[in-house]
């Protein structure tokens, strides 16, 4: 299957694009630009909480494809975006205690195309992403996950520290990645789960830490301090996995 990034350019188009009700996620605006179409465009970009991003007229020049992208360009959702809603029944649907993968931060397309395909395969119910510093379901995203996206709901938050308050009050406890953590194969990770990835270079930011009940490492031997994010996403997914298989013997 074949996926095309879909970018929108041009004042008139973008606001029909947002009027109409299309998923935009990220908006490119000349820098210092003022005038009256581009504050019309902001303003429906706020309605949304749509990511705007502003850049240089040579960012835009590279980015467009018309050669007319007077001052602004959209990017558009390759796949439609789920609420958290569907991923909880998702699990309910299955009779399954709900295991979901939250992503703070990931800026790779590939990492996340990656993340999204290793959790279908280890069973998780859904992914969930912020719409702020993060990359959204691209095409590059969608290629990565090799179909993946098909199958796995993938939902995009305004707020992931309020999410994972909202998940809990649903029964779901909540682990992140961190060096300074207890190794996995010591913490319990059986029941509703919320399973938390950090970016690729800072890792699980502050807030996000401390709204966690557990903080777990992936034991490594070597010099490297760290496994690419999308490696350590299926290390820990499939650790809890095998806890799971395990619970139910």
């Amino acid at each position: 299957m074949e996926y095309t990034e879909l970018t929108i350019e041009g004042r008139n188009a973008v606001i029909e694009a947002f009027r109409s009700g299309k998923t935009i996620d990220k908006l490119y605006v000349l820098d210092g630009c003022q005038d009256g179409p581009i504050i019309t465009i902001k303003r429906e970009a706020k309605k949304q909480d749509c990511m705007v991003k502003y850049v240089a007229k040579e960012r835009l020049d590279q980015m467009s494809e018309t050669g007319k992208h007077q001052g602004v360009i959209a990017t558009i959702a390759a796949y439609e975006y789920a609420e958290v809603e569907d991923i909880l029944n998702a699990a309910k649907e299955k009779g399954e205690a709900p295991f979901i993968v939250l992503l703070d931060g990931i800026e790779d397309p590939h990492n996340l195309g990656a993340i999204i395909r290793t959790s279908y395969l280890a069973g998780a119910h859904g992914v969930i992403i912020p719409k702020n510093r993060a990359v959204g379901l691209t095409a590059t995203v969608a290629k990565t996950s090799a179909g993946a996206l098909n199958y796995l709901p993938v939902a995009k938050v305004t707020n992931l520290t309020k999410t994972i308050e909202d998940l809990k009050k649903e029964g779901l406890w909540f682990v992140c990645a961190d060096m300074k953590g207890n190794a996995m194969y010591q913490q319990n990770l059986t029941g509703a789960i919320g399973l938390v990835i950090g970016s690729e270079g800072d890792g699980v930011s502050r807030l996000v830490r401390e709204k966690c009940d557990y903080q777990v490492s992936i034991p490594m031997n070597g010099e490297l301090d760290s496994l690419n994010a999308s490696v350590a996403a299926g290390v820990l997914a499939y650790e809890i996995v095998r806890q799971r298989l395990n619970l139910s013997k």
